[in-house]
């Protein structure tokens, strides 16, 4: 098998005399070589401002800039005015919610999510209900980590409902969720669907087309780019009937002392300087993906997932969330008698790099009645071996906090 570690040089380093090993990929991913490399260079040899300036450096900033928006469109099949530069999924949506939810829901208009939902795509939606008096129903789920069919049915006979966001994955259990039939059922009734795709982007294919969302978002960071660059992709004529939501330079086609006319798609939404470096990242990101391809990184990841299910059954004082069917290779533990905190501190010193607490999902493990979880994550780089050594190294660190 091909050894993809080499590819990142943060697994390069050496703690408790043991390879660096990352398995808390859900928060943020490890970056490839040729992503440094892609922003080293914009720094030492593009360093300016787009769409600005009529010298060669803007126009190199520009190209490249573009282009990586050209890349993202490829990847998950859109038109190029539809991806929107923002700084995260959170970012991107709260702009939905301030543009388009200020524009469109009023008072008694429901927002329905499910209780598998980041905080990123929750307390934007309480901040609306705040302002303007949505109603927030949850899709209850099930103790494997699917959705409830009964508690869908009764989401969508709510004769106010106007918009569904929904995770396509959860940070928490690891489900990755079909979610084309429920699209499919929310646009018949003329409901707008938001789709956080943050973490299920990065493990199978998506393609905007066959999804068929209104609105979808990523962050760059969980898919080996930079920090601080996300996607906001929307149906264009959604994108062109929506407020901009900052102002500044950029996002104009015309300032005058008492108006101003926005400017055309994409930079109606792209107000003031862009993270250009970041940008820049998530177009080779995408692009280090295409080049390994899907079928290898299911094909790997499967692989993992099949593995870390079987070795952690060998452990009486573990218990996942979630099931075991259709989920990504992302598990959150909960630890009979042993803290999560404390585990993961020691992990630590082992080099083995984890997460502990709600992960940004409290009402989730509020609902699941756990304060908090051990969370491994895993990615196709990872290894069998890996593996092995965080199931001996729990087993050790039992032992020790219970002798």
């Amino acid at each position: 098998m091909i050894n993809y570690r080499e590819n990142f040089p943060l697994l390069k380093r050496i703690c408790a005399d043991h390879p660096l090993q990352y398995f808390d990929n859900a928060a943020t991913s490890p970056k490839p070589q040729v992503v440094i490399d892609a922003v080293n260079d914009y720094y030492n040899l593009h360093n300016a401002n787009v769409h600005r300036g009529p010298n060669f450096l803007a126009e190199e900033a520009t190209t490249l800039y573009e282009d990586a928006r050209l890349s993202v469109s490829e990847f998950i099949g859109a038109k190029r005015e539809e991806i929107i530069f923002t700084a995260g999924t959170t970012a991107s949506i709260n702009l939905v919610a301030r543009s388009w939810g200020e524009a469109n829901l009023k008072k008694g208009d429901v927002v329905a999510l499910s209780r598998a939902e980041h905080h990123a795509n929750i307390v934007p939606w309480l901040q609306l209900k705040e302002k303007i008096g949505i109603v927030l129903e949850y899709i209850e789920i099930n103790a494997d980590g699917t959705f409830n069919a009964e508690s869908l049915n009764k989401i969508f006979a709510q004769s106010k409902l106007r918009l569904l966001a929904i995770t396509l994955a959860s940070n928490v259990l690891g489900q990755y969720y079909d979610l084309n039939p429920i699209i499919k059922r929310a646009q018949s009734l003329g409901v707008i669907c938001l789709v956080d795709a943050a973490q299920g982007i990065t493990h199978r294919p998506l393609n905007v087309k066959e999804l068929d969302p209104d609105f979808l978002v990523f962050s760059g960071h969980k898919l080996f780019a930079p920090a601080g660059v996300g996607i906001l992709y929307g149906r264009r004529e959604l994108l062109e009937a929506m407020p901009p939501f900052l102002g500044s330079g950029g996002m104009i086609a015309e300032v005058l002392e008492q108006s101003y006319t926005p400017a055309e798609l994409p930079d109606k939404f792209e107000a003031g300087t862009p993270n250009i470096e970041g940008a820049i990242g998530l177009g080779v990101a995408i692009k280090f993906i295409k080049k390994i391809g899907w079928t290898e990184i299911v094909s790997r990841e499967k692989v993992l997932s099949d593995y870390f299910l079987e070795k952690i059954k060998d452990l009486d004082f573990v218990k996942i969330l979630g099931g075991e069917e259709g989920r990504l290779p992302l598990f959150s533990l909960v630890l009979k008698d042993l803290h999560p905190h404390d585990v993961a501190d020691l992990l630590g010193e082992r080099g083995i790099i984890v997460r502990a607490g709600h992960h940004c999902a409290q009402p989730l493990h509020d609902y699941f009645q756990v304060a908090a979880t051990l969370r491994a994550s895993l990615s196709f780089y990872n290894s069998l071996e890996e593996i092995d050594y965080f199931i001996n190294s729990l087993k050790e660190i039992k032992t020790l906090l219970q002798s």
